[in-house]
C-alpha cells in the first residue's frame, strides 16, 4: 500500500480507535499514543490535537491524578456522548470493512454501474452480506 494511503486510512480511524481505548479504561495521552504506535504505527503527534478537539466537541472529559514521580497526569474517559459515538462509529465502520472486504474478495453481489435495486440491498442486509 503506498505510503500516503497507509497514513489517510489510519487518521480516518484514529478517533474510532480512541474512543474504542477510553470505553476499555481512562487514559492519559502518552498512554493512548503508545498504545496505538503499538496496535497501529501511529505518531504520538497527532494524538495530542486529537484528544483537544475531542474534548472540545464533548466526547471525552478530563481529570488529573496526582503522581509521585513527576507532575500530574491529565486522564481522559468518555462522556455519555462519547459511548453514543463509539456505538454509532463502530456500526458504520463494520458495515463499511464488510463491503470492502466483499470488493477486494471479489464477492461483492453488485457488478459497476449496475442499478441497485433497494429490494436487493435489503436481502443483502438481512443476510449479512453488505
Amino acid at each position: 500500500m503506498p505510503e500516503t494511503i497507509d497514513i489517510q486510512l489510519k487518521k480516518g480511524v484514529l478517533g474510532l480507535c480512541v474512543l474504542a481505548l477510553l470505553a476499555r479504561s481512562d487514559s492519559y495521552a502518552y498512554e493512548i499514543a503508545s498504545r496505538l504506535s503499538d496496535a497501529i504505527g501511529m505518531g504520538e503527534g497527532t494524538i495530542y490535537p486529537l484528544m483537544r478537539r475531542m474534548q472540545t466537541d464533548g466526547l471525552v472529559e478530563t481529570y488529573l491524578v496526582e503522581s509521585s514521580s513527576g507532575p500530574s497526569r491529565k486522564y481522559y474517559r468518555l462522556t455519555t456522548a462519547g459511548r453514543a459515538a463509539l456505538e454509532g462509529q463502530s456500526a458504520e465502520w463494520r458495515a463499511f470493512a464488510r463491503a470492502v472486504d466483499a470488493l477486494v474478495a471479489d464477492t461483492a453481489p453488485i457488478a459497476a454501474g449496475a442499478p441497485v435495486e433497494p429490494a436487493a440491498l435489503a436481502d443483502q442486509t438481512q443476510r449479512g452480506d453488505a
